[in-house]
């Protein structure tokens, strides 16, 4: 049972993990931009400063993963 478990950890720093983790982190954004505008449209300030913080966030995990998937390409080049 532990290999299953010491591979479900791999996953998450291999290529297609990140992959994954970037497109889950995607799925927020069509929400996000949906309340912008309904905040907006509002003129609801409060609602506007979280889509922000919401925003910030999703844009900071993306290029963190990034920045992952990057190093992982560099390792594979000086494994070479």
């Amino acid at each position: 049972m532990s290999s299953k478990l010491e591979k479900a950890k791999g996953f998450k720093k291999s290529r297609t993990g990140l992959y994954f983790s970037i497109a889950t982190s995607l799925i927020g954004v069509p929400g996000t931009v949906k309340r912008a505008k309904e905040a907006r449209k509002e003129g609801d300030t409060l609602q506007l400063i979280d889509v922000a913080v919401s925003a910030a966030g999703i844009v900071t995990g993306v290029v963190l993963l990034v920045r992952e998937l990057r190093r992982l390409d560099v390792d594979d080049i000086l494994d070479d």
